[in-house]
């Protein structure tokens, strides 16, 4: 445990290697993943660094740093490389931690409290899948937590205030440039609240210069490009402003208490994180009630905060697992120092409950995980051997260690346990494909080589088809309008839902059904088949 002990900075950065960075390409590319990567692909291609595009259209609902990055990612190490084009994503997950550890240890002074909160972010679900993720979330909220960890040093010390105030507002600028104001306000806002009401601001008359400064700046890196377009393509800004703007009111409206299980995002920490949110029985225990009160209401402000938006999506909740690590690293630290002492069942059980059935997981995983993927095993017996191997030694460790109360060992074992199915699980994911139809949109353009044909997309695209086709599909039907090709013979990809307008707008035309393109992992007969990840190609001849 020593050596754990004096280099925390160092396992941080492997822990999160291990669980952001490997098999980083185990995935299919998703759809979010589908628009950005295509964006970034298009910025290549077409030079569309600044008026940004989507399938040849403008796309300006989300500002292009992390696109810029992962398109730079992408010119490096070919935009083919799914592993490179995730890897900004990756990087940006480490940043998140590594920036939340420093800003633990000048919040508590308290090296190990830091670590264990910043372990529980790096193993949070939803930290997790956003790291692992080619999506821009992240991005923004990484970026704010370097911009609030020197915000928090700015408001605190009395030293180097122009330069803390700079960097807090280049990163605040970074953040804006990524997702717009999402983390502003669902990170960035709640901390100064607390920030307010728990330390109160001091002094503050002496920064009110490096303020005005730190405004300044950040306003000119968040705004410049918005700036820009709406300059140069004025109309379609405010069509998509207006687009955007109604999604948050009539789009994916759920009531105000769809975020009150958010712990649960935590993933394996559901339970200690929800224990870590219980105030009158943690307030006597926790070694700093100070921060532990800062943190809690970091958690519940942030909360409220998303809450009361009517347009909510379980990934919008990211930014409250930040401060709900750091929430929860204080019952893991109580628990470090106390536990093997406690005697009360009802402090006890929680604990037992929720990493004993971790251990279960593990132990019974060789027997469930063959029963349930025996048949789709061929070729991947390696990584199953390894994982069930992994699973079932941590899972008896896990036991061993709570029916000695040892639960640092138990501790270290359940980051040992997401590490290992990141390992050696992901390489297993794509046995879940199990589609007989599949067949990519990636295949589409040597058939185009083969016969010459120009090919269309009928009523309206979808990203990951976009994402595998490798290049942008005009799209025939545009404001109500269907617009003929000039060609004599052609091919449309229709969907299900556009067999009937096709067959109305192409009834004098000869037209034979090539072959589907079905990317959907499952078949037909599964519910989550999705018509939107299918096409039928169809040639189009004109009758002369």
């Amino acid at each position: 445990m020593k050596a754990i002990k004096n280099k925390h900075i160092l396992w941080l950065i492997l822990a999160c290697i291990a669980i952001f960075f490997v098999n980083l390409d185990a995935l299919y590319v998703n759809i979010m993943e589908a628009r950005n990567f295509t964006t970034a692909r298009e910025m290549l291609d077409d030079g569309n660094w600044l008026l940004t595009t989507l399938n040849g259209e403008p796309r300006y609902q989300k500002p292009p740093l992390p696109t810029w990055i992962t398109a730079v990612s992408g010119a490096i190490f070919g935009l083919k490389n799914i592993a490179a084009l995730r890897m900004p994503a990756a990087l940006m997950g480490l940043l998140l931690v590594l920036t939340s550890y420093l800003f633990a240890v000048k919040l508590t002074k308290d090296k190990t409290y830091a670590f264990l909160a910043c372990l529980v972010m790096a193993t949070s679900f939803y930290v997790v899948s956003a790291s692992r993720d080619g999506n821009w979330d992240i991005f923004t909220h990484a970026f704010m937590m370097v911009g609030i960890w020197q915000l928090y040093l700015f408001f605190t010390s009395e030293d180097k205030k122009y330069q803390r105030a700079l960097l807090a507002a280049v990163f605040f600028g970074f953040s804006f440039m990524s997702k717009g104001p999402v983390s502003l306000y669902a990170l960035l806002l709640p901390f100064l609240i607390s920030l307010g009401i728990v330390y109160r601001y001091k002094n503050i008359k002496k920064r009110i210069l490096p303020l005005i400064l730190f405004i300044l700046v950040a306003l000119v890196i968040s705004g410049w490009w918005h700036w820009y377009t709406y300059t140069y393509d004025p109309e379609t800004v405010a069509a998509i402003t207006q687009k955007e703007t109604s999604n948050w009111t009539g789009y994916n409206v759920r009531p105000f208490y769809y975020y009150w299980s958010f712990f649960t995002q935590s993933g394996v920490w559901t339970l200690i994180a929800f224990i870590g949110l219980l105030y009158p029985y943690l307030k006597d225990r926790v070694f700093n009630k100070q921060a532990y009160r800062f943190t809690l209401l970091w958690t519940l402000l942030s909360l409220v905060l998303l809450s009361v938006i009517p347009e909510k999506k379980s990934r919008y909740l990211l930014p409250v697992l930040i401060p709900l690590a750091l929430n929860t690293g204080f019952y893991i630290e109580y628990l470090f120092r106390r536990f093997s002492e406690i005697k009360d069942k009802r402090e006890t059980w929680p604990v037992y409950f929720n990493f004993g059935l971790i251990a279960f997981i593990g132990v019974v995983f060789p027997i469930a995980g063959y029963l349930f993927l025996k048949d789709q095993l061929a070729g991947k017996w390696i990584w199953f051997i390894l994982l069930s191997i992994s699973l079932f030694g941590i899972g008896i460790y896990i036991i061993r260690n709570l029916l000695r109360k040892q639960i640092k060992g138990v501790f270290y074992a359940t980051i040992l346990f997401i590490a290992a199915i990141i390992c050696f699980g992901m390489p297993l994911a794509k046995t879940l494909t199990v589609n007989p139809g599949f067949k990519s949109m990636a295949e589409l353009p040597r058939w185009q080589t083969e016969t010459g044909l120009e090919v269309y997309e009928m009523t309206y695209f979808t990203p990951e088809l976009i994402w595998a086709y490798g290049k942008p599909i005009k799209v025939l039907r545009k404001e109500g309008t269907v617009g003929i090709p000039e060609e004599d013979s052609f091919a449309v990809l229709v969907s299900r839902d556009d067999v009937e307008l096709f067959k109305r707008t192409f009834k004098d035309y000869d037209t034979r059904l090539i072959t589907r393109y079905d990317m959907n992992p499952k078949g037909e007969e599964d519910r989550s088949h999705k018509p939107r990840l299918y096409r039928d190609l169809y040639v189009v001849s004109a009758n002369r």
